[in-house]
């Protein structure tokens, strides 16, 4: 998964950071509240640590904004101290008492993640006149089936999850490959095409699938004259 981290300190920064990276996740510190905030404007994570007396906006404060303006469920997971008894008073999905060990921290990064994102795969997700079976790996557009590759089914499936916002092509690298960084630069370039014609991603169609330059792809919706 991909980890966003606000601690109090850059010793415990760099302890989570350590330990998530160790299993497998990619982790990302940030400095103070607002860096956090700025990022979480235009970049998905899947998971936060928070520190409820991390420096700028607190962890409290974070997560407030967070609930108020993602649309989707982030799973958090709060980091206090023994002596807090606010805990019950936040809308953290779990939280965690310091000192944290590795094995505590592990198993509920664990537990958060298998209870967000581990649907039955029988479950469709629909995008208008886009519907994805996770579990079979098939799309249909219009009521037509259409044949796509595993990588290129999880491709549009993240694009159309994060809709009109942009994703680096770290993050999809990351989502996709599997942070397998050494895959040559077309290849991603490659699937989007692919999509852009099997999905029939054109403004004629109602959607726009586009490059950053220097950083990545967004998929956005768009009405009719606007194209």
């Amino acid at each position: 998964m991909r980890i966003a981290v606000l601690e109090e300190t850059q010793a415990q920064a760099d302890f989570v950071c350590r330990t998530l990276s160790a299993a497998g996740h990619a982790c990302h510190a940030f400095e103070d509240g607002h860096a956090l905030i700025r990022q979480l404007r235009s970049q998905p994570f899947d998971l936060l640590v928070l520190d409820r007396h991390a420096p700028g906006p607190s962890g409290d404060e974070v997560l407030r904004w967070v609930r108020q303006n993602l649309a989707e469920r982030l799973p958090v997971l709060l980091m206090t101290t023994a002596s807090d008894t606010r805990t019950q008073d936040t809308d953290a999905d779990d939280y965690l008492v310091k000192p944290v060990n590795a094995a505590a921290l592990l198993a509920r990064v664990g537990m958060l993640s298998r209870g967000a994102y581990h649907q039955p795969d029988a479950e469709k997700e629909v995008f208008g006149e886009y519907e994805f079976e996770p579990g079979a790996k098939r799309v249909h557009v219009r009521g037509n089936a259409v044949t796509l590759t595993h990588k290129e089914f999880e491709l549009a499936l993240l694009l159309f999850k994060h809709l009109s916002r942009p994703l680096s092509r770290s993050h999809i690298l990351g989502a996709i490959w599997k942070q397998a960084a050494g895959i040559p630069s077309r290849t991603m370039d490659t699937h989007v095409s692919m999509l852009r014609t099997k999905l029939g991603l054109r403004p004629e169609n109602g959607y726009r699938l586009m490059p950053i330059y220097g950083y990545g792809y967004r998929l956005e919706r768009i009405e009719k004259g606007e194209a």
